[in-house]
Parts: structure tokens; sequence; C-alpha cells
């Protein structure tokens, strides 16, 4: 009876959003995500506090319902990612009329990425000192030492033969169709490569045949507005997905959990806090509003906090640095695809930092400056080949824990927090992407304050 209560009192408020996704279409979708991020957040704390003492099956049977929604709108994002990078980096590569443009783009944007992810490893550093972590008197229970016995052996058998030569390799797609439908770890770089190719077989066409060249860049335009307009109608649906997705999060959180590990989790978000900041510091310098590139990217922000996926944020990612701030589509395209896979602030730079920086002292390897500065270089270049193995922050922690001789037990006891620190790093992830694309559109004088919406 009770489960049933949930859902029609869910069902109730999912109404009234829909209300006022009607009858308030002036209202900005920034104002209508923040109503449905608090709405779910005080549902899902009613729902804790009624129900955590009493009968934790009623929480997690209600959310099984509430999934519809909140994992339903994930889903429905996760759809147009593929075709959305595909068609926009193959309209973006065509209509720069010379391959000089994508280098320089391309450069940019990955030059970006992991300069933040080295600022990122950093603040992770002083945060760490700050808080005094300490791996020291942390027990593995039964959970976390299944746990390690099984990411030993992803160690093994995946990680060992990472080096360079095979990261880059592993991006290269030997078949675009697999990489299209998402089957490959780094599929969404086979996508951006195989339609960087594609664009630039265009120009080609373009330069030798304009007559066929034109009718090409013409389908591609027309493929591109179709796409947008889908795309369009699924973030008109953002409000009800964060809804769901937070009264989830506010119901299943466990509470002992965050309890016991509370210091790191603290000091996680405290180093995240500060690397939001420091993104908001380097865009005013291009003449951006501080304050205002904060207001501005609340809905994206929500969506990732809730989703904890970097890749299903990239259409919402786009739309913001196009919409919101000017930057061409171009550079909104690769920036938030190349930010899904390469120098992710949060998950590559910060997390495998701080554990590096727990775990050393127990092993009696000294802090000083030399383990610093070499932390950071392999924090920075790790960064990019976390792509390559697929898993975000756990497999940065695999890549960089061995390389700088220390055991990886500690990312098996922290199975418990994940979720409530990977939501926070997949929110700076994502502010990272758009940081390197709006920087490099001023850079390369490619912003257009005309798009701009103002709601």
């Amino acid at each position: 009876m009770a489960i049933y209560l949930n859902i029609i009192l869910f069902i109730l408020l999912l109404s009234g959003l829909i209300y006022l996704q009607l009858h308030f279409k002036n209202w900005s979708l920034s104002r209508k995500v923040f109503i449905a991020l608090i709405l779910g957040l005080a549902f899902g704390i009613i729902l804790q506090l009624i129900y955590h003492n009493v009968n934790t099956t009623i929480i997690h049977q209600s959310v099984e319902w509430f999934n519809i929604i909140g994992n339903g709108y994930v889903k429905l994002l996760q759809m147009v990612v593929m075709p959305l990078i595909f068609v926009s980096i193959l309209s973006a590569v065509a209509k720069l009329h010379n391959a000089s443009s994508l280098g320089k783009i391309s450069c940019s944007v990955i030059s970006l990425l992991l300069f933040t992810t080295f600022i990122s490893a950093i603040v992770a550093i002083l945060v760490s000192y700050l808080f005094n972590l300490s791996a020291d008197g942390l027990a593995l229970g039964s959970l976390e030492q299944t746990r390690a016995i099984k990411l030993q052996d992803i160690k093994n058998n995946s990680l060992d033969s990472l080096n360079i030569p095979n990261m880059i390799l592993a991006f290269l797609p030997s078949n675009p169709f697999q990489d299209l439908a998402g089957l490959r770890s780094t599929s969404i770089m086979g996508v951006v490569i195989f339609s960087v190719f594609l664009g630039i077989a265009a120009l080609k066409l373009i330069n030798d045949n304009p007559e066929n060249g034109n009718t090409l860049l013409s389908g591609i335009n027309l493929i591109q507005q179709w796409i947008m307009k889908l795309v369009r109608i699924i973030i008109q649906l953002t409000p009800f997905g964060i809804f769901a997705l937070m009264t989830k999060m506010a119901a299943t959180s466990d509470a002992k959990s965050i309890i016991s590990l509370g210091i790191f989790i603290i000091a996680s978000y405290t180093a995240i806090a500060i690397m939001f900041i420091i993104h908001g510091f380097l865009i005013a310098l291009f003449g951006e509003s501080f304050f205002g590139y904060f207001k501005k990217i609340i809905p994206i922000m929500s969506f990732a906090f809730t989703s904890r996926s970097s890749a299903a944020s990239i259409p919402l990612n786009i739309q913001t640095q196009e919409k919101r701030f000017g930057v061409s589509k171009s550079i909104a395209s690769f920036a938030a695809s190349f930010g899904a896979t390469i120098g992710q602030n949060g998950c590559a730079g910060i997390y495998p930092a701080m554990l590096a920086m727990m775990i050393a002292p127990t092993v009696d390897i000294e802090l000083n400056l030399s383990f610093m500065i070499m932390l950071v270089l392999v924090v920075t270049i790790s960064s990019i080949g976390v792509a390559g193995v697929g898993g975000g922050a756990t497999y940065a922690a695999l890549i960089v824990l061995p390389m700088m001789g220390l055991p990886i037990e500690l990312v098996a006891l922290l199975i418990s927090i994940e979720p409530i620190i990977d939501m926070g790093r997949t929110a700076l992830n994502v502010s990272g992407s758009m940081t390197a694309g709006i920087i490099t559109s001023h850079l390369l004088n490619q912003i257009d304050k005309n798009q701009i919406e103002v709601n």
C-alpha cells in the first residue's frame, strides 16, 4: 500500500512540473530545472526519513517506478549522443574550408583539458594536506575485499598492457558502425575521428567538384537541423528527468556509509568546489561573467550531478555552450566530445591524486616535492588514457596508483561512498569541457553573441 501511495505522490508532483512547463513557457529552463531539483530533493528526503528505519524495501521498490522517468530520460539523452556527435562534427569540419582550423580547434581544446586536469591534480594535493587525509586505520570489509580481488584481476588482465601507443590505437575506429552503436569503451573518440575524416573528405569533394560538394553540404545541414530538433525535444524533458533522478538520489543515500568516510567526502567536494571556482576565474579572464557562468550552467550541472554520466551530458553540453555563451557549433562539439573522454578534471584529476596522497604514507613513501611533481605529471598524462579502458574514476585510479608504486586496495574500500563523490566529479568533468570550449572560442575569435538565447 505504501508503495502505491509513493507512486501517486510522485505522479502528482510530476503533474505539477508538467503544469509549469505548459503554463509558464516564458520561464527559463534553468528556473524550471532548479524547481525540479528542489522538489525532488525534498520528496526524496521525506521518503528517506519515513521509511529508512522502517522498511528500506519500500524505498527501493518505489524508486524502481521512479526510474521510468529518471533512467528513461538518461536513456533518451544517450540515444542522441552518437548521432549528435557524428553530425555536429561532420558539419563543423565540412564548413571549415581548410584543415588548419581543425588543427587549431583540436589542439586548443585538448591542451586546455589537460591544463585544467594538471591544475586539478595540484588542488587535490593541497586539499589532501589541508585535511590531513590518510588511509591509516581503514579496514576492508567482506564486500570491499571481494571488490579488491576483482580490481586486481582487472589490473592484471587489462591495464598492464596499456602503454601510450596502445591507448592511441584504442581511439582509432576499425568499424565505425560498431562505434556508432557505442560497443567500445572508446566509441565516442572513434565516432569523433570517423566524423573528422568524413568531414575532410567532404572538403575535398567541395574543392574538386563544387556542384556535388554543395549538394552534399546541403544534405549535411538538413540532417543536422533534423537531429537538433530531436535534441531540443528531449532537452525540454530535463526538469522531469532531474526531479526523478534527484528523488532517487536523496531517497537511497546510505547515511552510515557517508558518515563513516565523511572526511574524505568533504575533502573531495572541497577540491571539486575549488576547481569550479578556478573554471569560473579562467572564463572571466576572457570577458565572461564569473557569476553569470554558474547561473547559465545550472541545468547541465544538475543533470551531470544526478546522472553521473559525462557522455549522456554531451547534448546539453553542446547546447549550453552555443545558446548560453555563443560558442561556435564546431568548437562546442569538439569540446563536449573530447571532454567526455580526455582530461576529466574530477574523475581523472582530483580522485586518483587524492587517493595517491592518502596511500603513499602507509607504504613508507615520503610526500616530498619530487613525489608530488611526479604525481601531477602521471595524473595529467594518464588522463588521456582513461577513455582507453572505460570505467571513469576507478580505472583512472587503477592506472595512476600502480604507476606511482602504490597498492590499489583503497579503491575497493571507497565503493560504499563512490556514488556520492561521483556526482560531483561528473559535474566537474562537464564544467571542464565547457571551460575548454568557451576559452577556445574566445582564443580563435569564434564567439557569436547573436546566437545566445536570453531567457
